[in-house]
């Protein structure tokens, strides 16, 4: 009687089990990562959607602040949440303190060490959804920076032939280089259309692309609206600029090349070398007969 007890009572509890670890698969939420073509992050969001609200109370104003703003910088704000980072973090954590003991069990003996380092594994993995958005961020801004100086020129060449400002920003939003830049860009023109005054949009779009550059764009064309000047050689001038910058950035990582290369050649090329010239004078030496 006994026996046939605890086989309901396992069978009750590996249906809960495996219905609470499937319902997020079978909910009518969102399914799949928005903006994130990698399959993991596919894999394991509806997770990330059902802990989300879990996660959201225990979040502070600081580390909301924070992370809003990296959402912000990696362009995946019109989808992503404070909440969801954090329950990223706890997912990779549970996959990496339940996965890794149950693989590294079969090669230890005391289960303790098995556990120990699935925490310390987990642990690590937390770190891993900030450290990806965060290189979203910079991968962004730096597809931002080589898009600007082109969505400048033709913007000043647009101001100089007659047009408006509001105008030749539409140009380069219409003819500019596909890419991130250009999608805010066309965000600023619609917040203008909406009715939002043109440089409360042009700080917006500053904003959210985190860039100097487009700050002393802004900057420069907010001092222009307010003193009357012509927006021609402002625009000339900024143009110039940014060609600089980008030749001295050019400049910089070129020479940065050699430092980066002395640690392979260091501990990589040079022993080889050595190896390799060292090895037949060892075996002459070694044959000679003193």
């Amino acid at each position: 009687m006994f026996f046939w007890i605890s086989c309901l009572a396992a069978g009750v509890s590996l249906c809960s089990v495996v219905w609470t670890l499937t319902r997020p698969l079978v909910r009518p939420r969102q399914a799949s990562a928005p903006d994130t073509p990698r399959w993991l992050l596919g894999l394991i969001w509806p997770w990330v959607l059902a802990l989300a609200p879990v996660c959201a109370p225990f979040i502070s104003w600081r580390t909301r602040e924070h992370l809003r703003r990296r959402i912000q910088l990696a362009g995946l704000d019109r989808s992503w949440l404070p909440q969801h980072v954090v329950a990223m973090q706890c997912v990779a954590m549970l996959l990496a303190g339940l996965a890794i003991p149950m693989v590294f069990s079969r090669w230890t003996d005391s289960g303790y060490n098995s556990v120990y380092l699935g925490l310390a594994m987990g642990g690590m993995l937390m770190w891993w959804p900030r450290r990806w958005l965060r290189d979203q961020g910079v991968r962004r801004q730096a597809h931002m920076l080589r898009e600007f100086p082109f969505l400048l020129d033709m913007t000043t060449l647009c101001v100089e032939a007659g047009l408006n400002l509001q105008g030749a920003l539409q140009q380069a939003a219409l003819h500019g280089p596909d890419g991130p830049l250009r999608a805010e860009l066309r965000h600023a023109l619609a917040d203008m259309r909406a009715g939002m005054p043109r440089i409360q949009a042009l700080n917006d779009l500053a904003n959210r692309s985190g860039l100097a550059a487009v700050r002393s764009l802004v900057t420069a064309l907010t001092q222009a609206d307010q003193l009357g000047m012509s927006l021609g050689p402002l625009l000339r001038a900024q143009s110039e600029q940014r060609r600089a910058e980008r030749f001295l950035r050019a400049e910089k990582l070129a020479l940065e090349a050699p430092v980066k290369m002395l640690f392979p050649m260091v501990f990589c090329i040079f022993p080889c070398t050595f190896l390799v010239i060292g090895f037949p004078i060892a075996i002459k030496l070694m044959g000679t007969d003193f």
